[in-house]
């Protein structure tokens, strides 16, 4: 992926050393205002909006760290990098401390300036990204992302937009792959806490030994070589919200004391005198039967229950298989935007194969396959493409019974119809002119696939 061109100013007092760094930006595509000082940088930023201020430590006049409080102020929302002689590297530490982005010491190469900014304006792209989805979650809902128009799918959907607002703890359920992280994201996005930390765990990952101090923290000499302080990932969420995924594989010492955090909001620190108050909101995720492990005396049933307050239920892949036409048209669009592959999309045969295979990896094998497939496709993805991609896990491991190219090339114009009225607000004749159809042969395909447009939006 492309890393963005950005808008940047440069306060450099050495003039050599000023053009040679405007040569090296500006030859990656970067718009750079070259100034000498921080006052003349602040005046600068009076003026225009940049994406990103390289200043050096030592200036004449005001000095980088001096200035920083008010290159923050004034550069609403531009990321700033500090330069700085090794000698003067602890100035830098303080630059940061008031909140650079980041710092590098001369000399320095090009190449580590090319990394460090391409570092810092994939960051902005990204939070660029995340502002752009949350406005659409908030004025679309949540089928702008969990793509699909089946049963199953609308019911997660439903689910996601009743329980989202609601500060209640939330467990998602399903099969890997199934889109429990995206379904997570997508409550959080909505949730009244969307600009707070967000603090994944991965409860599989973690050794038994390692769980209480990585979940609640320690004090200083709680054990030996605890020689300061550590919050732990319920602190670092306070305010916001955290991710317990695989919550199946937690070891069972360590569900007790879970039961009162989520119960009291509480955490206590390893070798602490009193508990901690925190402020935050539960996902839990699994792909387990917890049902199952509390038979087995591997799950604690009080947690399940105090977990178990929303849940929402993720189908496999294969039980929504009209979704499958949609899924591969995102998934294709993607891996264009992504790889900048020029892709036209896949062959019908093709999508009658991906359409009959049963998914045991669902979803995300789904994303694995077509990005392999696109790799040594040319053009369009081709039934060969498909199989190859799929190796020794392709269709002759399907259970199911296989359906006609016909039915396959109906499923997806169908999903085509959908898609169209959804993205003209339920307009037929601005869909019907998207898909390039009269209103009046729209309006007979949407009798011969039982679509009624007063549902498509809801």
């Amino acid at each position: 992926m492309n890393t963005p061109a950005g808008n940047i100013l440069l306060i450099e007092d050495d003039a050599a050393f000023r053009t040679m760094l405007v040569e090296a930006l500006q030859g990656r595509g970067h718009t750079v205002s070259p100034v000498s000082t921080a006052e003349d940088g602040l005046r600068h930023l009076a003026q225009d909006r940049f994406d990103l201020i390289l200043t050096d430590v030592k200036l004449p006049g005001m000095s980088g760290v001096e200035a920083l409080p008010r290159l923050l102020k004034s550069g609403r929302g531009a990321d700033i990098i500090v330069m700085t002689a090794y000698s003067s590297r602890e100035m830098a530490l303080e630059a940061v401390r008031l909140g650079a982005y980041d710092f590098f010491s001369k000399p320095f190469s090009l190449k580590e300036l090319e990394i460090v900014v391409r570092r810092a304006m994939e960051k902005r792209r990204l939070q660029s990204e995340v502002r752009t989805l949350r406005a659409s979650l908030r004025t679309e809902g949540p089928s702008t992302r969990i793509i699909g128009h089946s049963d199953a799918i609308r019911d997660v959907i439903a689910q996601v937009e009743r329980v989202a607002p609601l500060d209640t703890t939330v467990l998602i359920t399903g099969e890997s792959g199934t889109g429990k992280e995206l379904v997570t994201d997508t409550i959080r996005a909505l949730s009244q806490r969307p600009s707070g930390p967000f603090i994944k765990v991965n409860c599989a990952a973690i050794p038994e030994h390692l769980f209480e101090n990585e979940l609640f923290g320690h004090e200083r000499g709680a054990f030996t070589g605890a020689n300061s302080a550590q919050p732990g990932k319920f602190e670092l969420a306070r305010g916001g919200t955290i991710l317990l995924d695989e919550i199946g594989d937690m070891p069972l010492s360590i569900q007790p004391k879970l039961l009162r955090v989520v119960e009291q909001k509480q955490v206590e620190r390893l070798g602490a005198a009193r508990p901690v108050d925190v402020d935050v909101r539960i996902i839990a995720a699994t792909n387990q039967d917890l049902l199952d492990r509390i038979r087995t005396k591997d799950f604690r049933a009080d947690l399940y229950y105090r977990l178990n307050v929303a849940t929402i239920q993720l189908p496999p892949l294969r039980e929504r298989s009209e979704d499958i036409p949609l899924l591969v048209d995102y998934f294709c669009r993607r891996i264009r935007a992504d790889l900048g592959i020029q892709l036209e999309g896949v062959s019908p045969a093709a999508l009658t194969l991906l359409c009959e295979y049963h998914w045991p990896g669902n979803i995300r094998q789904l994303s694995n396959v077509l990005e392999g497939a696109a790799i040594s496709a040319t053009g369009t993805i081709e039934e060969g493409d498909i199989r190859r991609a799929m190796g020794t896990g392709g269709p002759s491991a399907s259970p199911q019974p296989t359906r006609s190219l016909k039915d396959a090339v109906t499923a997806f114009e169908r999903s085509l119809i959908i898609k169209a009225l959804r993205g003209a607000g339920g307009r037929q004749t601005e869909a019907a002119n998207a898909l390039g159809l009269t209103p009046k042969n729209l309006w007979a395909k949407l009798k011969k696939h039982g679509i009624d447009p007063k549902t498509i939006t809801q």
